[in-house]
């Protein structure tokens, strides 16, 4: 089930306009929108999870996380605006620290256990945003830093905010405000050089540079291709160069292979695909990539691991190895220069050897747990997972089938001790359950040992469960609106009595106070007075629209700023920016809207005559009546004269006949 999650843009800069006239938060919505149904055409999108993050502060920039629907996405995705700071950085903290909400709670992550490829929850993290300055409280920020210090139990167990299947893609939006003479260049889109670029390729992703809207539906058809099943994997070389290989497919020793310069194939940051099943549709696997160190009973805490495990490759060549019955994991390695390196050299019957550093507890590199080798048609290269050591099990296992049909002597039992030795303790229950599958279940004791200590296991626990909580406390803080921002508030002065500024004593005041320099503007934090207050003496001011800024007197400085910035940044709800045509225009969708004018009209006096019919207001004719409260009016006057004419018809007969 792919995870989809948006980082929309959401500082005041994205109101920019475009050549188009929308602005970059609208093209940021129109992107979202398109990107579904582009991904909707996809029949495996029926189990895709999406959700939504702004640049708001935690944990209100949530606004669509693991329990909300596709129509509260659809509802928050419509009703974002613009504005605030471009806090990228918090932002991205805030989206991964929503990814990792349930990974401590599943044991996904498998902390000190291996890393299993098929235990995965493939995340793509698209932000949608303008590329300017990062801005912050504290400033303008030069480069990206996300915060180190999260609100989630259990992140110190990784270096990074990130784990090995997520990654980040960015649209960065370069649209011109003014339409260009210029022809449109076709081709691939360059990578932006913002600051998000960088931290777009450390998680396996990139980032897109997008200048027109051709541009964007270039790249939103990019991304859907993106949406693959897998983690990312640093693979590094280790050792000597190979042999260049001649034309003829055999070593050629006679042109020697530059082993000390650097080429792109020694070092690669890519992701290997991990296909789900075709029945179940869960990736299905037996066997874990090995931790980068040795599991101890008498290790207090476990050390920090790197989101992607670094797997280095030997390039001497060797025969790949399988036996009947015995499983392994395969999996294929997205295109890159180490894959194009090796279907280059055209050998699809040899393998390399892939490792670990200090997995092993006698060797610094480790044992071999796999290898890479070419498909047999040269189109990909396949990274083939085994057990742990395998060149050393294979034989043995194969002697116990072939040669001592099932009944080990004392020599084999010494090897196959001996190599237990090196295993690490998190191989010992799927040795165990591959042993199983092949026919000889009791080779390994069933007391098995994970290699752990009490106090790591405890402490797994205790994350556990402190995670289901902070989990349940974000999950409740989604959907809540932010505290309206109580900045200084301006008050008129009320009269009556002596400003404080007009007495003797004020300059002397003001030095006991504030001591003898008086604090610059930039060290004053609004929002530490939120009860303060200005009194102004002049308490007919009134807002001007000035279209100088050297127009504003100097007493009314600090009331127009307060103004302005309310303006800018859109922080009362109540206070809009208008000129003096836009005073008295109403949109055309709401120029029928009576009912929402009467609302804000007083109440009506009691009618004089209750026995009226009453007028209702109605857009058009004010004296219009309903018509079923004068039918019902005619019908009771009707039953009314009925009864007056049978009372008079009455009385009538009770006369006594007189005769004329």
């Amino acid at each position: 089930m792919p995870i989809l999650l948006f980082l929309i843009d959401t500082s005041a800069s994205m109101n920019q306009r475009t050549d188009l006239g929308t602005s970059y938060l609208d093209i940021a919505k129109g992107a979202v929108e398109l990107f579904l149904k582009l991904r909707a055409r996809d029949p495996a999108s029926r189990g895709d999870r999406y959700m939504l993050v702004t640049y708001d502060e935690a944990p209100y920039c949530i606004k669509a996380g693991w329990k909300e629907n596709h129509a509260t996405f659809m509802s928050e995705l419509k009703n974002l605006q613009a504005s605030g700071l471009t806090t990228l950085g918090q932002a991205l903290r805030s989206s991964f620290d929503l990814l990792n909400l349930n990974r401590l709670i599943s044991g996904i992550d498998n902390y000190g256990q291996g890393r299993n490829p098929f235990f995965l929850e493939p995340s793509i993290l698209i932000t949608i945003t303008d590329g300017n300055k990062l801005t912050s409280t504290a400033g303008v920020q030069e480069e990206l830093h996300l915060p180190l210090n999260s609100p989630l139990p259990g992140s110190e167990l990784t270096k990074e905010p990130f784990r090995w299947d997520q990654r980040l893609f960015a649209l960065v939006l370069r649209l011109p405000g003014l339409a260009s003479t210029e022809p449109e260049q076709l081709g691939s889109v360059p990578t932006d050089e913002s600051a998000i670029t960088q931290m777009c390729e450390v998680t396996g992703g990139r980032s897109y540079c997008v200048r027109t809207q051709r541009m964007l539906n270039q790249c939103l058809e990019s991304l859907v291709q993106k949406i693959q099943s897998g983690v990312v994997i640093n693979f590094e070389k280790t050792g000597p160069d190979p042999l260049p290989v001649g034309e003829d497919g055999l070593m050629d020793s006679s042109r020697p292979g530059n082993s000390f310069a650097a080429q792109p194939w020694h070092s690669c940051h890519k992701l290997i695909y991990v296909r789900p099943n075709s029945k179940t549709g869960v990736p299905v696997g037996h066997w874990p990539i090995p931790e980068s160190f040795w599991p101890d009973q008498n290790l207090p805490s476990l050390p920090p691991r790197t989101s992607h495990p670094v797997v280095r490759f030997s390039c001497v060549d060797c025969e790949p190895m399988v036996i009947d019955k015995l499983p392994f994991d395969k999996y294929e390695l997205e295109p890159s220069p180490l894959t194009q390196y090796i279907l280059e050299r055209k050998s699809p019957h040899t393998c390399w050897q892939v490792f670990v550093t200090s997995s092993g507890k006698y060797n610094e590199l480790g044992y071999p747990f796999g290898y890479l080798k070419a498909s047999t048609t040269l189109t990909c290269v396949n990274l083939f997972v085994m057990p742990y050591n395998y060149p050393v099990l294979l034989p043995l296992l194969d002697d116990l089938f072939k040669v001592h049909k099932l009944k080990p002597n004392l020599k084999w039992r010494q090897a196959f001790d001996s190599y237990l030795k090196t295993l690490p303790p998190y191989y010992l229950l799927p040795l165990k359950k591959a042993l199983r599958m092949m026919g000889a279940p009791n080779l390994i004791s069933d007391n098995l040992d994970c290699g752990l200590s009490y106090s790591v296991i405890s402490y797994l626990k205790k994350l556990s469960q402190q995670t289901k909580l902070e989990s349940e406390r974000i999950l409740a803080s989604v959907g809540k609106k932010p505290p309206q921002e109580i900045g200084i508030k301006v008050k008129n002065h009320s009269g009556g009595g002596v400003s404080l500024t007009h007495s003797k004593n004020f300059r002397k005041l003001l030095k006991e106070i504030i001591g003898e320099s008086a604090p610059r503007l930039t060290e004053l934090n609004t929002k530490e007075f939120a009860g303060f207050q200005l009194g102004l003496l002049n308490k007919d001011l009134k807002p001007q629209t000035y279209r100088n800024a050297y127009d504003i007197p100097r007493r009314g400085l600090l009331d127009q700023l307060t103004r302005m910035r309310s303006n800018l940044l859109k922080t009362h709800k109540f206070i809009v920016g208008q000129d003096e045509d836009s005073l008295h225009s109403v949109p055309v969708a709401q120029m029928g809207n009576y009912q929402e004018y009467l609302k804000t009209l007083a109440s009506p006096l009691r009618e004089i005559d209750p026995d009226q019919p009453k007028r209702l207001h109605t857009f058009g004719n004010p004296f219009k009546q309903d018509k079923k409260t004068l039918l019902s009016f005619l019908r009771s006057m009707r039953r009314r004269w009925k009864m007056v004419r049978s009372h008079l018809m009455a009385s009538c007969q009770n006369l006594p006949h007189q005769s004329l």
